[in-house]
């Protein structure tokens, strides 16, 4: 039942990224991957609202966990496909923007994190 759970939450989240990529090609081109960058720091904003509920409230079951955190967001969030982005820019030898995403990415990624668990403990 929980690999059930994991893969049909992992096709939401997958579904979901792909549509913003999409999107975010159409609006705004291929010249950097903000598609990409704001899907990491969106995901990771929601992973710091969920651990946050779950260390707070604990009343929601372990297949829920999977559902949410393995299922939608491992569907959703691309860190995977950061990498494959920012070796891209830099074999383009477009190495600011290169730097810029990856420094964009992490920095703004634990600030999301940070900011799900603060407003999530701050209504715990």
């Amino acid at each position: 039942m929980t690999y059930l759970l994991v893969f049909f939450g992992g096709g939401l989240g997958a579904a979901l990224r792909h549509g913003i990529n999409v999107a975010a090609f159409r609006l705004f081109g291929p010249a950097f991957p903000i598609g990409t960058l704001f899907i990491n720091v969106t995901g990771s904003f929601v992973m710091g609202l969920i651990a946050g509920y779950f260390a707070l409230k604990g009343d929601l079951s372990q297949n829920w966990r999977l559902f949410l955190t393995t299922g939608i967001l491992g569907g959703y969030t691309t860190f995977s496909a950061f990498s494959l982005d920012a070796i891209l820019l830099w074999e383009r030898s477009e190495t600011g923007l290169a730097i810029l995403y990856v420094a964009a990415s992490v920095i703004l990624s634990l600030v999301g994190l940070v900011l799900g668990l603060w407003i999530a403990r701050s209504f715990g």
